[in-house]
């Protein structure tokens, strides 16, 4: 992305700059600012039985019928010199564990402080990075500082309200974000941070590699260290999926994610404001013609108004009446995080639901959730947290009563448990539903305990050990894609080996919450040449931003003898935003046919993984590839060689924060395609002599370092 794009900073940018490099990993090392008033606190024992509860074993979904089986801000006070002050005893009392201060001489001048923590943090290359997952040691710098200062705070007695107007002022005075925004921000997020905080014996280093991942080093923790156990069932042999049969019987699914409804949105309001999200009354008067939100949408810093969500939802139901069902893969709410409630994110809940059944009555949708439905965004408390104040199941148990009318009675239990289900839809195929908010990084709760929150891991393993057992095939749905750098390493790792497992039963795997449209595939851990997964990644509806709103069309191999349950094709449909706001009225298209536009014989692991392959050696494909990614958005940059590869890498990497593992292949290829001679010159060499081969070897087992791994030391 563009430095265009982040002059401001988006939600992304709040809560990783202001919570990665002040609150979250804000956790201290133990003696690292000496005595600490901690917390003696232990987690209440989860007695939930996997076995015990209720599953979905009748088919669901009749689609006999069906065409296809077919405020004021916190201001006043002037904190800098006892802002600096702390700063000082700070590294006085443990100088070896800071970098050179640049802030050791006292300053009357809040300019001069701002300037000198900007030049210890860098915050615009942290902004930069975050909002392009390309995490370095600039964050990780930023956030070690960040997060022994915070610790400070709480360990040497501040009080609750202390430590929420240090951090309003840290925000306001380093430009983090506007006053409003950070006044917002602190009281939103503030006490469940700090609630968090006092519970957790981690430092900042651990804490830091544990959010940031790999570009932060790989730190070694026992609390944030666990594997799933899987059953003693051995796995049954691979069996080489076949493409699916030209005429057979199909599904036709609609996808939809990220739709990011902004009740709030007004055409012709300003949408280029200083604030996270733009085009509302608040956002003050537009500067100009051009800064005026449009009639449908805009493609900056804007989400969706409801007549555009409307537009949508009518055509789908004109243009796909034949739909057989429906995924919808969460992030309702708009971007205001710093100004949400339980209240207003529930109505956002209800009125959705309420359109999707006025729309598709009768068509059964299988909902998942996003990280935008809690509020405050991404805080999703694991269910040994009980107080009433922190709880999480005011959104999990509205969340039964809403999508009940599609699911059956027996996904009550774990929907109240963990906002996750298991449905049998037809005999033979079955949708699993995850909460992947329990792998998102930004939720601070996992800093109590990662170790598979909610137990879903577990129960996912019992539901696909009971599929594999009746011969069912399983879509996995949910929100965060696992290889993102979003999702937590341990996590990941332990979601990359379940579907190793039992390849032969996931036939396919969808999710949201990029925004672009995008997959990502998986391989065999013993093997990082045999890919044996696919995860699709549907566009937003959202133009959030510098994007054209979007939904995708999947055909499934429906219900015959020899069903694979793969997904036979999809199509990926638009609305030019740009035009719709020029004459008035927008047009939905389809943008293009997965196995037309790439020439694929099918949409098997393998025909992606060869996709992958012919793109890091063809620039017209890439280039098809690209624009497609970006939604066909006139505003997309122009991708180089670098931006090439990390989006080639992001499609190998079904396995967050250890992309090394995958991505040395493409990224010679693209150098090689590219002209860069040395290095071309280099893995030529290993090519022709066989060593490369062995090299890989290496590297899938753990004995050796990705020769092709640069500066950048991790990316999402």
């Amino acid at each position: 992305m563009t430095a265009r794009r982040i002059i401001a900073f988006s939600m992304i940018i709040i809560i990783g700059v202001l919570w990665r490099a002040l609150e979250i990993e804000a956790l201290p090392t133990v003696n690292f600012f000496g005595q600490q008033n901690h917390i003696n606190w232990t987690q209440s024992e989860d007695r939930w039985d996997i076995v015990s509860i209720p599953r979905s074993i009748k088919p669901h979904v009749d689609l006999s019928q069906k065409n296809g089986n077919r405020t004021n801000p916190l201001v006043g006070q002037d904190h800098e010199a006892e802002f600096l002050e702390h700063l000082r005893q700070l590294k006085y009392n443990n100088p070896s564990s800071w970098p050179r201060m640049l802030w050791q001489e006292s300053s009357n001048n809040n300019n001069g402080l701002v300037n000198k923590a900007l030049k210890l943090f860098n915050l615009k290359q942290v902004s930069y990075e975050i909002e392009n997952s390309v995490l370095s040691k600039v964050s990780c710098t930023a956030c070690k500082a960040g997060a022994g200062l915070l610790l400070h705070y709480i360990h040497t007695g501040k009080s609750q309200q202390e430590i929420i107007k240090m951090i309003f002022h840290f925000c306001a005075n380093l430009n983090i974000q506007s006053p409003r925004v950070c006044e917002g921000v602190s009281t939103l997020f503030g006490s469940e941070v700090i609630y968090v905080l006092q519970r957790t014996t981690l430092g900042p280093d651990e804490i830091c590699s544990f959010v940031i991942g790999d570009g932060c080093g790989d730190v070694y923790n026992p609390y944030h260290e666990w594997d799933v156990v899987f059953p003693p069932v051995p796995k049954p042999a691979v069996t080489e999926a076949a493409a699916p049969k030209d005429g057979a019987p199909f599904f036709k699914v609609l996808h939809i994610s990220d739709t990011h409804y902004d009740p709030h949105y007004i055409e012709g309001s300003n949408a280029q404001c200083n604030e996270p999200l733009c085009c509302r009354l608040s956002s003050g008067r537009p500067e100009n013609p051009n800064s005026r939100a449009g009639k449908w949408g805009d493609y900056r810093k804007c989400d969706t108004p409801k007549r555009t969500v409307d537009n949508m939802l009518s055509h789908i139901a004109d243009t796909h009446s034949d739909i057989d069902y429906i995924l919808w893969t969460g992030d309702l709410p708009p971007h205001d995080v710093w100004n949400q409630s339980k209240v207003e994110n529930l109505e956002i809940l209800k009125e959705t639901v309420r359109q999707m059944v006025e729309k598709f009555p009768g068509v059964p949708i299988f909902p998942a959730l996003g990280n935008h439905e809690s509020a405050p965004v991404n805080s999703f408390p694991p269910p040994f947290i009980t107080q009433d104040d922190n709880s999480i199941s005011w959104l999990y148990d509205e969340l039964d009563v809403q999508w009940r009318r599609w699911l059956p009675q027996s996904v009550s239990n774990t929907l109240k448990r963990g906002a996750f289900y298991s449905v049998l839809v037809r005999p033979g195929f079955r949708i699993i539903s995850l909460n992947m908010n329990y792998c998102n990084n930004k939720n601070w709760w996992l800093l109590l305990n990662s170790t598979d929150p909610a137990t879903e891991l577990q129960w996912f393993i019992y539901e696909l050990q009971s599929a594999e057992f009746s011969n069912e095939k399983v879509h996995v749905i949910g929100h965060i894609p696992p290889g993102h750098s979003d999702c937590l390493k341990v996590w990941s790792r332990n979601f990359y080996k379940i579907i190793s497992r039992y390849e032969n039963t996931v036939a396919a795997q969808f999710y949201g919450h990029t925004h672009f449209d995008e997959f990502e595939l998986f391989y065999d851990p013993s093997d990082l040449t045999r890919p044996n997964n696919i995860a699709y990644i549907g566009p937003s509806v959202s133009p959030y931003y510098d994007l054209n709103p979007g939904y995708r069309i999947y055909y499934v191999d429906g219900d015959h003898d020899h069903t694979t349950r793969l997904v036979v094709d999809h199509e990926s449909w638009i609305m030019n935003l740009k035009e719709a706001n020029l004459y008035g009225y927008p047009i939905w298209y389809k943008l293009y046919a997965a196995r037309s536009a790439y020439k694929m014989k099918a949409l098997r692991p393998v025909d992606w993984d060869n996709l992958i392959n012919e793109m890091a050696n063809n620039q017209e494909l890439f280039d098809l590839y690209y624009k497609n990614y970006w939604k066909n958005s006139h505003l997309r940059p122009v991708c180089d060689a670098e931006c090439r590869k990390r989006i080639l890498c992001d499609a190998k990497s079904g396995r967050s924060h250890d992309r090394r593992q995958f991505c040395y292949s493409v990224e010679w290829k693209v150098d090689d395609d590219a002209g860069k001679s040395w290095k071309s010159w280099f893995y030529r060499g290993l090519s022709n002599s066989g060593l490369l081969s062995v090299l890989a070897e290496a590297l899938s087992n753990g004995e050796a370092d990705n020769p092709a791994e640069e500066a950048e030391t991790s990316t999402s």
